[in-house]
């Protein structure tokens, strides 16, 4: 029965009888496409196509991190400089352009200070591990910036199956790495960060359980060198799983929650309105 403009209130309940009994064609909706099969440039990595995720809860937060200890800007002349060492995350993967967290930590910070970041896909902090940062340019880079703070987050690609049955070197490393960064003539205050969450199965098997195993080392490794503090990825984004959409790489709301968390830890105050 077609309905018209003229169509009377008994023929339009007709009408919608029809419509109720008739069962909907979803033959021309096709199902989500898989993703495609992706290299990794930097360590020839691939992953094989696979179905779009499945939507995710949030993710257990961890015990909270030890304070840290915001920066002493009267201790500096000139801009402050900020090294921001770390994976694809840092990169500012999955944030868009002009949005990882490094970035929007400038535009929080403001003139006073000049962050850079040297963020590299798909790279881990063990030296044991399939793509180790440190045998990487970018960390002579980063000592190069004579940085007076430096943020390392590393270890999301170190949660990869092949490489945490290594795990045994990832305290010893991280000391290579802070030690590196301590040894400079700027005497930077250096920042652990607890990696992100992951709720999910991440891309190459990038897992939570792992994760969570990190945590407390690097507490540790804060308490024991007597480092400027954890700034914590991992609680500020654990009950924001809609800010991680491939479970792994944060948005760029998620970069901005990252930048607002590194702020606080920074300045000892809360980050500005967006």
């Amino acid at each position: 029965m077609p309905i018209t403009p003229h169509a009377t209130g008994a023929s339009l309940a007709a009408a919608a009888l029809i419509l109720a009994a008739t069962p909907l064609a979803r033959a021309d909706i096709p199902p989500a496409p898989p993703r495609p099969a992706t290299t990794n440039a930097a360590t020839g990595e691939t992953k094989p196509p696979t179905p779009p995720p499945e939507p995710v809860g949030p993710v257990e937060p961890l015990p909270p991190a030890p304070a840290a200890t915001p920066v002493d800007i009267t201790a500096i002349e000139g801009k402050i400089r900020v090294a921001c060492v770390g994976d694809s995350i840092t990169a500012g993967a999955g944030a868009g352009k002009g949005k990882a967290y490094p970035t929007q930590l400038q535009e929080l910070l403001g003139d006073k200070w000049d962050v850079k970041g040297y963020g590299l896909s798909g790279h881990t902090l063990m030296n044991s591990g399939n793509a180790p940062y440190m045998k990487k340019p970018a960390f002579q880079q980063a000592q190069d910036f004579k940085p007076h703070v430096v943020i390392i987050m590393l270890g999301t690609n170190d949660t990869k199956p092949q490489n945490w049955e290594k795990k045994a070197d990832f305290v010893p490393d991280y000391e290579i790495m802070i030690a590196a960064f301590a040894a400079l003539d700027s005497k930077p205050k250096i920042y652990l960060c607890r990696p992100c969450p992951v709720p999910g199965n991440g891309n190459f098997k990038i897992n939570e359980a792992g994760v969570r195993e990190q945590a407390p080392l690097i507490d540790k490794l804060v308490a024991d060198h007597k480092l400027a503090g954890v700034i914590d990825m991992h609680n500020a984004l654990a009950d924001k799983p809609q800010m991680l959409p491939d479970r792994v790489h944060p948005n760029a709301a998620g970069a901005r929650v990252m930048a607002e968390t590194a702020y606080a830890a920074l300045t000892g105050k809360a980050a500005p309105a967006n």
